[in-house]
């Protein structure tokens, strides 16, 4: 089983807050030795990088991701691509979420019921590049909640699959699960990207049905996520054990204490960039910060910021990335997050890299026992070889050509061919 030898790095281990020099040895798919500041590691029988003191970090994994999803303006037009097209866009955008240093990642809502599926079979099969993904379902919903454009008189297909009553959620979850879904994703409330039928802060869904969805899933031993803006759903979420909460921008104080004495069931993933860029940077289509401010998504990222940041002193697992893939916060940028989670939550630079990295990994392995985010033995070896010092750039993360290598289950999907930083240093001096 051929040993590779990352030495003369700076590593970033995901939990702690300073970079350690040190050296990596992985053989297979795992890491099997970490030394630290001077140690050194054996050779023999190594392939030895010499990774120029670069800093070496585990892979990031987004939480909440739409693989599917294609750049488009309004939730309807995110699935309207024939299925032949829509296949080969969602095969490019895993690829390009790995070229971006993403090793895994959870499906946070197919655009079509068996998107996610067929691609993670193919990245899992070795023949088409990708991280590890978890294969979401459609977004399910109700008449009139978030993800159904329909009208009396014309009908719009979108990202989702729409039921009325415990009933016909129960025979939608067998099917996605017979399909072979890893998680089901369901919206429990609503969001200013359906204004004005359903405000962010209203829930839609009645208990039953929630109820339904929740335990058809678990008893099947399937995970869920669910589109939770309102206090409600987030208490729905904590009631009927649903791990991924995304947004909980309405959280009430009272709420968050909650969620705080469970906080080791839960994740939460605001997809914070969402509300900014379309409050702040999407005037190109329609949306000025006046208009943000009437559908609701200014009052959605004003919230959201200040639930997000008690959730953080508060302990809870918040997670950054989501919703990526509209217009104005496209594929390929969801890097981005980290500095969010600094600037406006008051993360610091090292506590947004962990929500990335060692927090993103345990969440994503769930309760399989499988040891993922991590610099450690035993983890599996999903690298990145970052040119700089991410935790006092985060935005290095946002610059492919600072990934000098990727490393995805102990294989290069980004061969290392030196630091060119490092080069013109040493020809300066």
């Amino acid at each position: 089983m051929a040993k590779i030898l990352f030495a003369n790095t700076m590593i970033f281990e995901g939990t702690n807050k300073d970079l350690v020099p040190g050296e990596v040895l992985v053989q297979g798919n795992r890491i099997q030795a970490v030394a630290g500041p001077g140690e050194t590691l054996p050779r023999e029988g190594c392939d030895v990088i010499d990774a120029g003191g670069a800093t070496l970090m585990p892979g990031m994994v987004n939480t909440h991701c739409h693989l599917t999803y294609n750049n488009g303006t309004t939730v309807a037009e995110l699935t309207a691509l024939p299925v032949e097209e829509h296949v080969l866009l969602t095969m490019h955008n895993a690829k390009q979420a790995l070229d971006m240093g993403f090793t895994a990642a959870v499906g946070a809502a197919s655009a079509k019921p068996r998107l996610d599926i067929v691609i993670r079979n193919e990245i899992n099969k070795g023949k088409i590049p990708g991280p590890r993904l978890l294969a979401g379902s459609p977004e399910l919903t109700v008449t009139g909640g978030l993800a159904d454009d329909n009208q009396l008189d014309a009908k719009h297909p979108s990202v989702s699959i729409i039921c009325d009553g415990a009933d016909e959620f129960r025979r939608v979850v067998r099917t996605m699960i017979r399909e072979g879904v890893d998680l089901i994703k369901f919206n429990n409330s609503g969001d200013s990207f359906c204004y004005p039928r359903m405000a962010a802060y209203d829930n839609p869904m009645t208990e039953d049905e929630v109820a339904a969805i929740c335990n058809t899933a678990n008893n099947i031993g399937k995970r869920l996520a669910a589109h939770a803006h309102a206090d409600s759903s987030v208490r729905q979420c904590m009631k009927y054990d649903v791990e991924f909460i995304f947004h909980a921008s309405f959280a009430t104080d009272e709420t968050i204490e909650q969620l705080e004495r469970v906080k080791h069931k839960h994740y939460v993933s605001p997809a914070i960039a969402a509300r900014y860029n379309t409050t702040y940077e999407a005037k190109d289509w329609g949306i000025t910060t006046d208009v943000a401010e009437m559908i609701g998504n200014k009052r959605e990222l004003e919230k959201g910021i200040e639930v997000m940041t008690k959730m953080h002193k508060a302990g809870i697992k918040v997670l950054p990335f989501g919703d990526y893939g509209f217009a104005w916060l496209p594929q390929g940028t969801e890097a981005r997050d980290l500095e969010h989670f600094v600037n406006l939550f008051g993360f610091s630079p090292w506590e947004s890299l962990r929500a990335a990295t060692a927090y993103g990994g345990e969440a994503w392995v769930g309760k399989s026992g499988e040891k993922m985010g991590r610099v450690a033995p035993g983890y599996l070896a999903d690298i990145l070889l970052v040119d700089g010092n991410p935790l006092l750039d985060l935005s290095l993360l946002q610059d492919r050509n600072a990934l000098l290598a990727i490393m995805k289950d102990g294989q290069f999907h980004k061969p290392f061919q030196g630091r060119v930083a490092a080069g013109q240093s040493l020809a300066a001096e």
